[in-house]
């Protein structure tokens, strides 16, 4: 098994980087998507199969999936109608031969019909491939990307989550779990399983958190959806595809639906997950202004 090719989508992502080196270290030959060859080479060099994929561009499909039997599926965040958008380049990949596929979905999208991950289950479920689901809770890497620009330079969280607890957990964790369910498919198939951290935090806390690490005060602004919505687009420039699910996300948290835990770090994985101390601690550099911080503009 270790010696199949096993294809790797969203390779130069937080979690699709992780599941490459995974793999690479457990001896697998691993072809590594993104969406330019150019960009993973310069991430992975020639260790990796580097191959353009666009799940949009039927194009790119057959040198993607040739020769390969297990894949790991991550949804690009713009792509926010799968059914249009990616189920025909799993059609493909189910032909051409792909056998396991490894989804990187969303805590709860089993009861949240609305995110674009509930899609791509349902048609997993009935694909015929033999499929795990990887529900991932809130990516500490969200704040360190997605929402960096407002924590870096305005000092301030500005997610619709109201006072709900959210359960944090780190790409590093997820891509671990992911690389493992790739490298041995007969326990994990056909079987779904929740990735949290080891605690669940309101906003608030994590703004205390980050201003402890950083040594300047964050706030946690708690705005509504609609004022969201606005600061997503003008301010933080996401495709509109993105700031709904994202508002999808964050209005689960705001309703208490984000905070349940697992224990899957400790069972797989045999150690405790990654803190969102210790992540804000090894990430703080991402949050160093680069300019003087704006005023807060969302209260």
């Amino acid at each position: 098994m270790v010696g199949d090719l096993i294809l790797v989508t969203g390779a130069t992502g937080n979690v699709g980087r992780v599941v490459v080196e995974r793999l690479l270290a457990a001896g697998c030959t691993v072809r590594a998507a993104g969406r330019s060859a150019e960009s993973v080479g310069q991430m992975f060099g020639d260790r990796v199969d580097a191959v353009a994929l666009d799940f949009t561009d039927h194009t790119t499909w057959a040198a993607a999936f040739e020769g390969i039997q297990r894949m790991f599926l991550l949804r690009p965040p713009h792509l926010a109608k799968p059914k249009k958008q990616m189920i025909p380049a799993l059609e493909f990949a189910k032909k051409s031969g792909v056998e396991q596929m490894v989804f990187l979905s969303l805590q709860g999208a089993e009861k949240n019909k609305v995110v674009p991950h509930a899609a791509i289950e349902a048609w997993l479920r009935t694909s015929g491939v033999t499929w795990t689901f990887v529900r991932a809770s809130f990516f500490h890497q969200n704040l360190s990307t997605t929402h960096v620009t407002d924590i870096r330079d305005r000092n301030e969280i500005v997610v619709p989550a109201g006072l709900g607890a959210t359960a944090f957990v780190d790409a590093e964790d997820v891509g671990a779990i992911a690389a493992d369910a790739l490298l041995d498919p007969s326990t994990h198939a056909n079987t779904a399983v929740t990735v949290t951290g080891n605690d669940a935090l309101t906003y608030e806390q994590i703004a205390q958190i980050l201003s402890a690490e950083l040594g300047r005060p964050i706030w946690y602004a708690r705005p509504g959806i609609a004022r969201y919505i606005w600061h997503a687009r003008r301010t933080l420039g996401m495709p509109w595809g993105m700031v709904l699910v994202t508002a999808a996300i964050y209005t689960t948290a705001r309703l208490g639906l984000a905070a349940k835990l697992s224990d899957q770090v400790r069972t797989v994985l045999g150690r405790d997950p990654i803190g969102f101390a210790a992540f804000a601690h090894r990430e703080r550099s991402v949050w160093t202004p680069t300019s003087t911080p704006t005023e807060r503009r969302i209260t």
